[in-house]
Parts: structure tokens; sequence; C-alpha cells
């Protein structure tokens, strides 16, 4: 029995979504490797080299297996459209840097991811735009910000790596109020786990090289939001050459096709490591939204479907504690990044040893026994007794 209406379930749309741009028989869509198309005619031509995101023109400016990536984020945001990127830096700053310019002002949170950061206090100040940068667990704060020369309001919920959660809701209501552009950046969360265009947001901005690509295997980034915002934005992405090839194009449509089987899954796994670190003795406190005891676990509640595989402890006995626990696991990987199947696990402090200063650190919540964990797709039994075995300071076994 046929019938018109669309499937709505995040697994059926990632796997499903996509068909409608394979112009061929293959189940697993071509890779298009090409960097540029023929034209039959030179009006052809002409017509495709002044459209807006053409498919089948210069790669740069779009490509089928993009289009077919683009697809499938906007159908998972509840969108109109999306581009993908390079990097989840290239789409961060195409989001913004098409919106504003010189003059212009954003507010910002105080914790953001570093690349953020970086672009917000210092590569835009030298093009005369300024960033206010706000306490993210106070709304308020965001309004208090506001000055006629704001054009943007910018989020990042949960953030990095503390997992403080920013009201949604609020800031969209905000950004309306005062005729701004709002922008999420959706990374930890992932569409699965939360939406933010369907709780008023204009645009999502994501590295994909998390979760969305989810086998530390392709580097991309997303944005996603109204047709209008896209088409802005995609003129500045083809001059700033934020260009993803179209085989990383075709793995991360590959990931994106488990990426609710995945994210239930690093779900899980971040929920029972945060139960049981948050009971043992050698942890002094666990940063997770799943948690109870989580100072904004009702917002993640209201505006969370799960609460992702990232999370974030103090151990008890500082600098040294940490490095002992990253030691001694068999499981857990010290690398950067995240989301992906294997689970990764940072030492903040030592990490970022070199850039920051001690007072640097603490400003941002970074303490010396701070310590990351990216919870993979393992199982849940065998991850827990790693964490406790190297706790227990046994790493052969």
């Amino acid at each position: 029995m046929s019938t018109d209406k669309q499937p709505d379930g995040a697994q059926t749309v990632s796997v499903h979504t996509s068909r409608a741009h394979n112009a061929t028989s293959a189940v697993s869509p071509p890779i298009w490797q090409t960097t540029t198309f023929s034209a039959e005619t030179a009006e052809d031509f002409a017509e495709r080299a002044i459209a807006m995101r053409p498919a089948e023109f210069y790669t740069r400016y779009g490509n089928p297996t993009h289009r077919a990536v683009e697809a499938t984020l906007a159908a998972l945001e509840r969108a109109e459209t999306a581009i993908i990127t390079g990097s989840g830096m290239g789409a961060i700053f195409a989001a913004v840097a098409a919106l504003v310019e010189r003059g212009d002002h954003i507010v910002v949170q105080r914790n953001h991811y570093a690349g953020s950061t970086t672009l917000f206090q210092e590569v835009l100040p030298r093009w005369g735009i300024q960033a206010t940068a706000v306490d993210q667990t106070d709304a308020d704060a965001f309004a208090a910000a506001i000055t006629p020369q704001t054009k943007l309001v910018y989020v990042e919920t949960p953030t990095n790596p503390l997992m403080q959660i920013t009201d949604l809701r609020a800031a969209a209501e905000l950004a309306r109020a005062h005729n701004l552009i709002s922008i999420c950046d959706n990374t930890f969360a992932t569409p699965i786990n939360q939406r933010p265009i369907e709780l008023g947001l204009d645009l999502v901005v994501h590295s994909a090289t998390k979760y969305l690509g989810g086998h530390h295997d392709v580097t991309a980034g997303a944005i996603i939001g109204s047709q209008a915002l896209i088409d802005r934005i995609w003129k500045f992405a083809i001059v700033s050459g934020a260009t993803l090839s179209p085989f990383d194009g075709w793995l991360l449509l590959r990931g994106l096709r488990t990426l609710g089987l995945r994210v239930e899954r690093h779900n899980l796994n971040g929920a029972a490591l945060a139960r049981f670190l948050s009971g043992h003795p050698k942890v002094e406190r666990v940063y997770y939204p799943g948690l109870p005891e989580h100072p904004q676990h009702e917002l993640a509640r209201s505006q969370m479907q799960g609460f992702t595989g990232m999370l974030s402890i103090e151990m008890r006995g500082g600098y040294s504690a940490a490095e002992a626990l990253i030691r001694n696991l068999r499981l857990a990987t010290r690398a950067a990044s995240l989301g992906g199947f294997e689970t990764l696990i940072v030492h903040p402090a030592a990490m970022w040893g070199l850039q920051l200063s001690p007072e640097q650190r603490l400003r941002t919540g970074v303490s010396d026994s701070l310590v990351r964990i990216s919870a993979g797709i393992e199982d849940e039994a065998d991850l827990l007794a790693d964490f406790a075995a190297a706790l227990e300071g046994q790493k052969e076994r």
C-alpha cells in the first residue's frame, strides 16, 4: 500500500533519504570522483556557471555525492537544506563569516570548542567584528550582552569539555525578539539526540568528523538551515575554499546510514560509564547531563532525546591521577577527536599544556585532574571492566 507520508524515524531517514539522489541502479551509490562536469552547449555551460549551488558544474560548487549527503543531513535536522564542507571549522567559519561584516557584534558562550573560541576572540576582531562571551548557563546573560550592532547569537550545547547545557528555546526566542540570526553547534548531541531547528534556532553546524562520520576516517563539516540562509553561506563557502572531496562525501554518507544505531549505543555506554564513575571513590566529579545530579539535568531532558557518549570526570589526585587512569586503560585510546566507533580519552591539561597557561585553563574550567571521555560502541560490560581495572592501577590483564 503506497502512502505520501514521509518516514520520520531518524534511522529510516538516514538509510533512505539519499536514494532520491542516486541516478543509478546501484544500491550503494557511486562516488562522483570528478573535479568538473561537461556541458552539451555554450548556453548550458553559461547557465550552470551562474546557477545557485549547481550539482554538476565544478565540485567546489557542488557534486552529486554531496547532494545526497546534504539531503540526508537536512532531513535529519528537519531543515530545508544543507551544505557540507572540508572540516567542522570550515563549516563554523563559513556560517559565521558569511553573515557578519565589519562593525558587527556577536554574542557567544564562554565555553566553546577551542577552534571556535579562537575564531571569536582572535580572528574576527582583526576584521572589526567583536564578540561578547557570556555564561551559557545563564539565559539572562545573553540578553544583557546584546547591542545595537549585534547580528548573531552563537551557541554550543552540550559544551566541550564540561558538558554544560545552553537553553536553546531561550536563545531562539531572544534572537527572534531582536531580529538576530541564531546558530547552534550540534556536534556533541547529533540530530539523533537534539534538533535545534525544531526548537527555534536558525542554523545548525556540525563537525561531521565526529559522530556523523563516526569511523575516525573522514574530516568534514556541515551547515544546515533555511534555503535563504544556506544560499548566502554557500556564496562565501565556495570563495573560502571549504570544499569536501567527493570521496570524503561518500564516506560521510556511509557513516550517516548507521548514525541512529551508533548514537543509541554511544548514549548507552556514556550513561553506563557516568553512573559507574560517579560512584567510584577515586573520582571526584562526573560531568554528564544524563545524571540526575547534573545541575542542568532537567533542562537537558527538556531539549534532548539522549545524552550522548561524551562525559568528563575530575580525578582525585590531580594531574598524576588523570595520567595514571589513561595510562592503565586498555580499550580507551589517548587521541584527539570524538564520536567514533572506538572509545577515545584525553587529558586536556596535558593536551593544552603548551598552548594555555594554568590560569587560562582554570578560567575555562579545565583543571589538572580533568579527563574527557568519548565512549565508543564497544560492549558495555567490557568498557566498565576496563575502567574498573584501570582505576585500581591494573594495566596488564
